[in-house]
C-alpha cells in the first residue's frame, strides 16, 4: 500500500548544487521521471541516497537510481547497501547538510528517521495522514511505541518544526501528532485487551491453535469502522498487539518476582 503515494524528499541547501535524496520510492515510471525532473531542473547531483526502511514502495527503486546518480546507498539493514550500513545516533555531512541517523524501530525491524536541520524525515514511524500500521512478525509493537516517545522528546525539547512523513502532507504539529499517535495505541490496546476478556481469555492464554480465531473475532470487534478490504493488515497488527499484551506481562511477572526476591513493597 502507498497510500496516497510515496514521498521522495530531495534535501539540498538553497545554496549547494549536490542534494540527499531520501526514499526513491517504487520502480515506477511516472516516479522515477518525476524524481529524475527535480533533479535536473534544480541542477543537482545527488551526493547520497538513504532509506528510512525497507519497504519496497519505499525502496523497490532504490538500487537503480543510486546506480545511475553514481552515489552511495546506505540503510539500516546491510543487505540494502552500497556503502556502509547506518547506525542508531550516526552523525554524518552530506550536500552541506548535517543529518542525524535516530534509530525509530516498530513499523518495521529497520525503520529510522532522518534528523536534518529543523526536521525529522520519519519514513512511515510517522504518516501525514492516518495511522501507521506494526504489522506480525517484523513490526513489534514496544518498539514502535518506544520510537514514538523518542521522538516526542526530540521534537519536544525543540528545535523540530516539523515532520516529514513518508506518505501524506508535512506535519506542523509535531508533539500534537506524536501524541496523538501514541494515544491511538493505547486505545487500540485497551480495545484488544477487553475483547480478549470478554472471550474470558488474556493474551498469555491464547493457545497457538486458537491464535487465527481469536485474532479473527478481535479484528471482527475493533476494527468494524475499517474497510474489510484492509483486515488482512488489521490482523497482522492484532499479532503484533497480543503479542505486545503477552510480552508486557511477562515484564510484569518477572518484576514481581524479583521484587518479592528483594523484599520491595510491590504498592508502591
Amino acid at each position: 500500500m502507498t497510500l496516497d503515494g510515496t514521498n521522495t524528499w530531495v534535501l539540498h541547501r538553497p545554496s549547494d548544487s549536490a542534494a540527499v535524496v531520501i526514499d526513491p520510492g517504487p520502480s515506477l515510471t511516472a516516479h522515477a521521471a518525476t524524481i529524475s525532473a527535480v533533479l535536473r531542473e534544480r541542477g543537482l547531483g545527488v551526493e547520497a541516497v538513504l532509506l528510512t526502511h525497507s519497504h519496497l514502495d519505499h525502496s523497490e527503486l532504490a538500487r537503480e537510481f543510486a546506480g545511475q546518480v553514481d552515489a552511495p546507498l546506505r540503510a539500516s539493514a546491510p543487505d540494502w547497501c552500497t556503502g556502509a550500513p547506518l547506525t542508531d545516533q550516526e552523525v554524518f555531512s552530506a550536500a552541506g547538510m548535517t543529518v542525524e541517523v535516530v534509530a525509530t524501530p516498530g513499523h518495521s525491524s529497520d525503520s529510522v528517521t532522518f534528523a536534518a536541520g529543523a526536521y525529522l524525515l520519519t519514513g512511515d514511524t510517522v504518516l501525514g495522514r492516518g495511522t501507521t500500521v506494526v504489522a506480525h512478525p517484523d513490526g513489534r509493537l514496544a518498539d514502535y511505541l518506544e520510537s514514538l516517545q523518542r521522538l516526542r522528546r526530540r521534537a519536544a525539547a525543540g528545535g523540530v518544526s516539523a515532520l516529514l512523513p513518508g506518505h501524506g502532507p508535512v506535519i506542523d504539529d509535531p508533539v500534537e501528532r506524536l501524541d496523538l499517535y501514541v494515544g491511538h495505541r493505547r486505545e487500540r490496546l485497551a480495545a484488544v485487551a477487553a475483547v480478549l476478556a470478554e472471550l474470558d481469555l488474556s493474551a498469555a492464554s491464547i493457545r497457538q491453535d486458537d491464535l487465527d480465531e481469536v485474532v479473527r473475532r478481535v479484528v471482527e470487534t475493533v476494527y468494524a469502522e475499517v474497510p474489510r478490504q484492509l483486515w488482512p493488515a488489521a490482523a497482522l497488527s492484532v499479532r503484533a498487539q497480543v503479542r505486545y499484551l503477552v510480552e508486557q506481562g511477562d515484564r510484569e511477572a518477572s518484576a514481581g518476582a524479583a521484587g518479592e526476591s528483594l523484599g520491595v513493597d510491590q504498592d508502591d
